[in-house]
């Protein structure tokens, strides 16, 4: 929370007002509902309550930006930028319009249609009031307030903030109706204050209390020496960070030491006979051991991905986030706009004794052409295809092992499934189901209903080529289904002669809206209706049109009923669709009072309604399950529309109830509910809550950190901001996003869709699996010049000091450029194929995992045998042993033996660098085969080789660098105390042949015995369940059906 500068008086209450009746608030602030609030108890409310503003408020102070708090204050800001800048107040019996700032608790505030609300109140009259609560929410629908329910059994748990119905709160705005109401909280006791607080201050990590009440009577000992180590952590950037951050800190310290303690192995070796050649040598071997490009590399390989990630639609915004992505266990995802496309459209229409009418693969809610709609039967009269249907998602539901879930189906039930399943290529179509469904009477009836009984407008941009609507997202797609059989508002009034002659407008208390229209060839009145089903179906005396037209009856109303359950159970908002013919007179709405119009109406159908899922979530949602990555659905829509999004989508099973997991789908009041004990307690976290408030989303953080879990979320609202904020990735939309959610995030998208984060995740894996390879290549080139200048220190001339196999300026220029540039190339490789059929890597171990830790003392004792064994040939084999006389300094007759060897190690050591480079393409396939397949040929290597350009010609440009450096007068003499060499050539040659035979070697041995192979890793799917569960729309993933995970028997 906020500090205060000033101290206020609490705004607290016996229990939450929406809880209490308005009678109760009133009595509670002392105020009055017809006058409001006299000037005295105004003052002595701004006194007690202080203004009505988030704290903060002002210019950020230079200390602030210091300790880099500028982008908590920018958020602030945006946060304050949503208040409202006056407000409509009852005092003393006068309605007076003061600044947002001055209103206390205890005023009567008066809201109409457009405006912001100053601050939470609780409504004691309302008309046709909506609101739009999407900051505080996350869902774009506008909620209906009433002000009549009764919530006296109900606490704030067990209701979220968006079910609320007689509370409004600070921010949002008014989309429709009037209203009055009592203040209740101001300024950060509001609900975007709570959110603005939760964006402030640091919170301690746990045992960092000193109260002995909490941890006994060690507590404050202990709680000191942890804040100490968080402290020293921090300043040293071992305890702060991503896991990468983190482990290269410590890499920095553990080579500082490395290097220090083979400087005391110098000085040790010389008996601590400190003189300038043996300072020298020890600086030398420090260097060594010191990946000098490293920081380089690494930048400019982050730079490279951000610009990749562009390409992916996502903006880095923190550029650490770049490997963060690349670990990421847990992912928690809104839904609308997100999984789902943002916009409604009609899925489902029920015409009664003619069918189910289904929209399909519609990935435009806005164009008609988009999409196809099928004819089958009523969800009540089910064939055994559809049955068939339904066991072979039970089939897949009992196979599947996304997020360690268990399924109760009986051996027995699973043995039959296979069998019915066996064979099948794809599910039984519905058996009346056709492509183009005729336009029959009963259709055309129930489209003319709801094209004209609708106020939305749809159009067909010529410009742009696009298809754009106008309107309440309900009605939108409504009048869309009927452009679909191009019976839409527009046509049938201008090409069919119906004109409008008056609107009864949708009223929030009964749920419905009606229109009179004419036919302008015979005359006739028509009256349309549509709205919540029970609002609608009591007005209706009769059910169809035609010769199926049948008396509503109490058995009719519950086949309508079950038709409207069976809708609302897959997620669907559904509404009737009804009409009559009016013989009487009818002029404007004024004229005919409602009741006489909305009654012995003739109900035609229902329509279901949802946000459909983006058609490439599905396969975004797959590729997470074969990834080992979990999805978890937070959304602020009600639990069966979540629950039934989410099984669309792959998140759940098709079917719950196999799960033995009872808590898979849960209310945000149940989870909220529950003490961190119990979560805790859980087999496994939810993978649906529903209505979630903000609170809820940072439990959920903060529970899967509990589980060492390393999560990102997603969000677009103000609601979202604490839980981006607490993620190790924060996401935000770029499309939807509000400016407070993308000053929290790390990362943002552009078109707000969540492939795009399965896609940056791939990325991000690519990237972490190339810094292992740039950083296996650097550190084993510094483990063989280890080697090399520490064995080295046995080699002494006549003056007894250490002869260098390597002089100093050799070892920088091989660090410096040799090094660097394959390096830059490893970090530009592509992505393996198996890159997201693999669990994440380890946050425990990062980088340096056991393979690469083997990896780099294997592959440098190697490097290393190799370049001391060439300066061992040459010194003492046709050298003779003869090690000169100050050869560290200058170049004599005496140290043409030691600058020769000294050459050929130099081009030796380079060519095994470059070599190497190639070699860690793959930390596990043999250079000659980095992509198994029986498609390979002999130029299959080469084309591995040339397919990253920029390494290719590192290596070249490297290998060929070596002759100028060796042959050039003066530079090779002077400044890398080395010279010319002949048959020398032929041992460093040699060396790579020897070098790489070694690393194949070691290679081959991982692959036969299974040595640091990765633990889950899954590179081929079986096709048949995974299709079955998840319905592929189209494929955004690549192909990888070539990669097999046992190949010649050897495991990978």
């Amino acid at each position: 929370m906020l500090s205060s500068s000033k101290s206020y008086t609490a705004q607290e209450y016996p229990r939450h007002p929406f809880v209490l009746s308005s009678h109760d608030v009133l009595n509670h602030l002392q105020t009055d509902e017809e006058t409001g609030l006299d000037q005295a108890r105004v003052q002595e409310a701004q006194r007690n309550y202080g203004p009505n503003k988030l704290e903060g408020e002002g210019a950020v102070e230079w200390h602030a930006v210091l300790l880099k708090q500028i982008s908590n204050a920018m958020i602030l800001d945006s946060l304050r930028a949503l208040s409202s800048p006056s407000a409509a107040v009852l005092r003393d019996g006068h309605i007076e319009t003061i600044p947002s700032g001055e209103v206390v608790p205890g005023d009567i505030v008066q809201i109409k249609t457009g405006d912001t609300i100053p601050a939470d109140l609780r409504l004691i009259d309302a008309m046709n009031l909506e609101c739009d609560e999407k900051i505080l929410t996350g869902e774009a629908v506008p909620v209906a307030k009433d002000v009549k329910l009764d919530f006296s059994g109900h606490n704030e748990f067990e209701t979220g903030v968006g079910d609320r119905l007689n509370m409004v709160y600070s921010s949002s705005t008014v989309t429709k109706g009037r209203g009055k109401g009592i203040v209740v909280f101001t300024g950060m006791h509001t609900e975007i204050g709570k959110i603005a607080a939760s964006m402030e201050g640091k919170h301690r990590k746990a045992n960092r209390s000193l109260s002995r009440k909490k941890g006994g009577k060690l507590q404050p000992a202990k709680g000191v020496a942890l804040r100490i180590w968080d402290s020293f952590g921090e300043f040293l950037g071992l305890t702060v960070g991503t896991p990468l951050q983190k482990k290269l800190s410590k890499l920095a310290y553990i080579l500082f030491g490395c290097a220090i303690l083979l400087a005391i192995i110098v000085f040790g070796v010389n008996k601590f006979n400190v003189t300038n050649e043996v300072a020298i040598y020890a600086i030398s071997t420090g260097i060594a051991i010191i990946p000098e490009s490293l920081i380089a590399v690494l930048t400019i390989t982050m730079v490279v991905g951000m610009t990749q990630m562009r390409k992916c639609r996502v903006v880095i915004r923190q550029l650490s986030a770049l490997e963060a992505l690349g670990g990421v266990t847990n992912i928690c995802s809104d839904k609308t706009g997100t999984l789902t496309q943002g916009q409604m459209i009609t899925r489902k229409a029920w015409l009664p004794d003619v069918g189910m009418y289904s929209v399909n693969n519609a990935d435009d809610a806005f164009d008609p052409t988009k999409g196809n709609v099928t004819l089958g039967p009523s969800l009540s009269t089910r064939d055994p295809a559809i049955n068939d249907n339904d066991e072979k998602r039970d089939h897949v539901d009992s196979e599947r092992g996304i997020d360690a879930l268990k399924f109760e189906a009986s051996s027995e039930k699973i043995a039959g499934m296979k069998n019915k399943i066996q064979g099948a290529t794809s599910e039984a179509a519905l058996p009346d189901e056709h492509s183009a469904p005729e336009v029959t009477h009963e259709l055309q009836q129930f489209l003319q209903s709801t094209a004209l009984c609708n106020l939305a407008a749809v159009r067909f941009d010529q410009k742009k080529k696009e298809w754009q609507a106008i309107g309440d997202p309900t009605e939108i797609a409504l009048q869309i289904f009927a452009h679909r059989f191009k019976l839409g508002k527009k046509t049938l009034e201008e090409e069919h002669g119906w004109k409008q002659v008056a609107e009864y407008p949708f009223d929030s208390s009964i749920k419905r809206m009606s229109v009179i229209y004419r036919k302008g060839h015979d005359g006739r009145i028509h009256i349309f209706t549509k709205g919540a089903v029970e609002r609608v179906i009591d007005l209706c005396t009769r059910l169809g049109t035609g010769s199926n037209q049948r008396a509503i009856t109490p058995e009719v109303k519950d086949e309508v009923f079950a038709q409207m359950n069976m809708l609302a159970e897959q997620g669907l908002r559904v509404m009737a669709i009804a009409q009559r013919h009016y013989s009487g007179q009818a002029g404007t709405s004024s004229d005919l009072p409602r009741e006489e119009v909305e009654n012995d109406l003739t109900l035609l159908g229902l329509a279901g309604l949802y946000d459909p899922p983006r058609l490439e979530t599905k396969d975004a949602v797959r590729e997470c399950a074969t990834a080992g990555i979990k999805v978890h659905m937070l959304t602020g829509d009600h639990p069966s529309t979540a629950q039934a999004i989410a099984a669309e989508v792959g998140i759940i099973p098709r079917n719950p109830s196999t799960v033995e997991a009872s808590n898979i789908v849960q209310a945000a009041s149940t989870f909220d509910s529950m003490t961190d004990t119990e979560i805790d307690a859980l087999p496994t976290l939810p993978l649906v809550i529903a209505r979630c408030a903000p609170s809820t989303k940072t439990r959920m953080i903060a529970a899967l950190h509990r589980r060492r879990a390393f999560c990102a979320m997603t969000g677009d609202g103000v609601n979202d901001a604490p839980s981006l904020k607490a993620a190790d990735v924060g996401i935000a939309m770029g499309l939807a996003g509000s400016d407070v959610a993308k000053g929290a995030s790390d990362i943002v998208l552009t078109d707000d869709n969540f492939a795009s984060i399965v896609s940056a995740i791939e990325e991000g894996r690519r990237m972490f699996d190339n810094i292992q390879k740039f950083i296996l290549h650097l550190l084993t080139s510094n483990v063989a010049e280890v080697i090399l200048l520490i064995f080295g220190l046995g080699f002494q001339d006549s003056l007894s000091f250490s002869v260098f196999p390597l002089s100093p300026l050799q070892i920088l220029w091989i660090n410096m450029l040799t090094s660097s540039f394959p390096a830059f190339g490893l970090g530009r490789e592509k992505a393996s194929l198996d890159i997201m059929h693999r669990p994440p890597h380890s946050g425990k171990h990062g980088v340096f995992t056991l393979q690469i830790i083997a990896d780099m003392i294997v592959y440098g004792i190697i490097m290393g045998a190799c370049t001391l064994l060439t300066f061992v040939i040459i010194v003492y084999g046709p050298g003779g042993g003869q090690l000169g006389k100050d050869c560290n300094r200058a170049y004599s007759p005496e140290c043409n033996v030691v600058f020769r060897a000294r050459a050929a190690v130099f081009a030796e050591l380079t060519w095994l660098i470059l070599v190497s480079a190639w070699e860690f393409k793959s930390l596990r396939w043999s250079m000659f085969s980095l992509e198994p397949s029986p498609n390979r040929n002999a130029f299959s290597f080469f084309k591995d080789l040339y397919e990253n350009h920029f390494l290719f010609y590192a290596v070249a440009i490297g290998a060929v660098s070596v002759f100028p450096a060796v042959y050039i007068p003066g530079l090779n003499t002077s400044v890398f105390k080395h010279k010319g060499i002949g048959w020398e050539w032929a041992l460093s040659a040699g060396a790579v042949v020897v070098f790489v035979a070694g690393v194949e070697a070691w290679k081959g041995m991982k692959r036969r015995f299974g040595w640091f192979a990765l633990s889950g890793a899954r590179v081929e799917d079986d096709p048949g369940p995974k299709q079955g569960l998840f319905g592929f729309a189209k494929s955004l993933s690549r192909s990888r059906s070539s990669v097999v995970q046992d190949v010649g028997g050897e495991k990978v």
